[in-house]
């Protein structure tokens, strides 16, 4: 299982102490939590946090990597 937690567009880094007030999805695998980061991202929201019951750990940095390589494939896949 995977939790995405999400802000609004311009939020911090999403500390620990702060993922009880932060909303969050729970998807059923990792390529279900990157396509709901990037529908934020086209809805003007941002993912701040991709945890797994795996140990996965993706913060805002490495989600923008992760999707801006994800949205180049798909355009050139297309």
């Amino acid at each position: 299982m995977y939790r995405v937690y999400s802000g609004p567009a311009g939020s911090e880094t999403l500390s620990p102490l702060d993922k009880g007030r932060h909303l969050f999805k729970e998807c059923g695998s990792m390529d279900e939590a990157m396509s709901f980061a990037q529908h934020l991202k086209a809805t003007g929201r941002v993912a701040l946090l991709v945890e797994g019951d795996d140990g996965t750990h993706l913060d805002r940095s490495a989600l923008a990597k992760a999707l801006h390589h994800r949205g180049s494939e798909q355009s050139h896949g297309a």
